[in-house]
């Protein structure tokens, strides 16, 4: 069952394109042979769990999954006493105390992911100015899916051009209209260990990640594909039966 909403439409690292912005001198996204593709294409549940391990230990730290329950990850692969632990390094807001002042607890696995700052402001804050956004639903964020969040945070990152400027506190990013973005790269060899002993390059880490946001936007999918493909199978079926049926029922008849 789908138990993700339409987040607010956002950049992967930015508030809002850049005012002035010239979209069309950007370069087309690279094409990437994504596991999920195709209409038997099926998530990589080891690139799943190693991407929310991207997420968790990198992206986190400023980017919010309002509309995950840690719970979900059991949808992943992981089980429900990883998913207790998981949650359990995370706190969330608690009930008020007896003098109505607020409290935190640890998370529970129903619980959603803890949000890195109380709110927007101090998230912009703490961020020269800038919102990062919401990840729960970003991969329909932008045109091209997966295929910009790999080459926005796998490949964008490149030395400017001479005549290009980069104000302070921007970064030059090829993929990102207008090429100035406020994310410094998030990613670099060796950010995070991964649990199965997979390498962890920059292409490597930006493919797991993009893996799993885009699960985060389509949890249901490998669902949907199946029950696709049985329904193609149940009516090419009837339609066999009903025409041998009408061959039968109409064999007499010249």
């Amino acid at each position: 069952m789908r138990f993700l909403g339409l987040a607010a439409v956002a950049a992967l690292v930015a508030l809002s394109h850049p005012a002035g912005a010239v979209e069309d001198d950007v370069p087309p996204l690279p094409k990437q042979a994504w596991s999920f593709n195709g209409p038997f294409g099926t998530y990589d549940r080891a690139s799943l769990q190693r991407g929310f391990q991207v997420y968790n230990e990198v992206c986190s730290a400023c980017h919010s999954m309002k509309l995950l329950s840690y719970r979900n990850l059991e949808q992943i692969g992981l089980t429900p006493a990883q998913v207790k632990a998981i949650a359990a390094t995370k706190t969330v807001p608690g009930e008020p105390n007896s003098d109505g002042q607020p409290t935190t607890r640890p998370a529970l696995p129903s619980d959603r992911f803890a949000s890195p700052f109380p709110n927007d402001q101090a998230a912009r804050a703490a961020n020269n100015g800038a919102l990062p956004p919401d990840q729960s639903d970003l991969e329909k964020a932008r045109e091209g899916g997966p295929d910009y969040i790999y080459a926005l945070v796998g490949l964008g990152y490149v030395t400017p051009p001479p005549d290009v400027k980069v104000p302070d506190g921007l970064y030059y990013n090829l993929y990102f209209p207008g090429h100035k973005i406020h994310m410094p790269p998030p990613l670099n060899d060796g950010a995070v260990t991964y649990a199965d002993g997979t390498k962890a390059t920059v292409p490597q880490m930006a493919k797991d990640v993009t893996q799993f946001l885009t699960w985060a936007s389509n949890p249901e999918m490998d669902v949907r594909k199946h029950m696709g493909v049985r329904m193609v199978g149940f009516f090419a079926l009837l339609a066999c039966v009903t025409y041998g049926v009408k061959r039968k029922i109409w064999a007499d008849v010249h």
